[in-house]
């Protein structure tokens, strides 16, 4: 077959624009979507049904030794006491264990040398996890623990074994108040709302509450009355990031 002059570079021509089609077409189809971007937050309380307490047992002696066997038999008492009070071996955790020595920094002599400092003593501390799963005994166990040798607090936490129906409820209302606003502020600009691009969550969930010294030393009394104890609410959170496109 015999082409002519014309014929080639028509051809030629045909050629490119098919093989360029597809890149076009592919430009196109890469150009952003216009979207719009809202975020929601939700809230739901629940009335705790779980505590969970952190007890620190604390003691010092000239020996590492001495410090050591002191607290080892005051741990066990509590642990004792514990499982008396029926919590289960499931729900008590050593959750820190330390040996510090103590110094004394003696002063610098007369002709300004420096004294290396020198051990006095050795501190142990023993922390323990504690899950209390009746409320109505957090305040004999506070108590009782005190009492067989728990001298440091660390804290307390009134939570939720299952908080899963709390946090639903809670992104039920993130999403409808992201949508909300969406709907809003297309409506306003006078554009369509568009079908949903992208979510993203943030939950939060109650923090544990400091149990001050101040009334772990009050409680040290043989006589204390048992520990009152206010469980209130819990309040899950969830935040919603949503990005819908726009109608134009």
């Amino acid at each position: 077959m015999i082409f002519t002059r014309n014929a080639f570079f028509s051809t030629l021509v045909l050629a490119t624009v098919a093989a360029t089609a597809p890149g076009v077409a592919l430009a196109q189809d890469s150009e952003p979507t216009p979207r719009i971007m809202v975020s929601g937050e939700g809230m739901a309380t629940v009335a705790p049904d779980m505590a969970v307490l952190s007890l620190t047992v604390m003691r010092e002696a000239d020996t590492a030794r001495a410090a050591l066997d002191d607290n080892t038999a005051a741990m066990s008492d509590v642990l004792a006491a514990m499982k008396a009070e029926g919590i289960e071996d499931r729900d008590l955790q050593t959750s820190g264990f330390s040996i510090e020595p103590k110094y004394l920094y003696p002063k610098n002599s007369s002709n300004g040398d420096r004294q290396p400092p020198k051990i006095v003593g050795y501190t142990v501390r023993n922390s323990l996890t504690v899950r209390v799963r009746d409320l109505d005994k957090v305040g004999a166990i506070l108590d009782r623990s005190v009492t067989l040798g728990v001298n440091q607090g660390g804290g307390i936490a009134f939570t939720n074994d299952d908080p899963s129906g709390a946090i639903k409820e809670a992104r039920v209302k993130a999403m409808r108040e992201a949508m909300a606003k969406a709907k809003t502020l297309t409506e306003t600009a006078g554009v369509g709302l568009g079908k949903v691009l992208e979510i993203s969550e943030n939950s939060f969930r109650p923090q544990p509450v400091p149990l001050a010294r101040a009334k772990v030393a009050m409680m040290e009394a043989s006589d204390a009355a048992p520990v009152p104890v206010a469980t209130g609410e819990n309040a899950y959170s969830v935040t919603v990031n949503v990005t819908f496109a726009i109608d134009q």
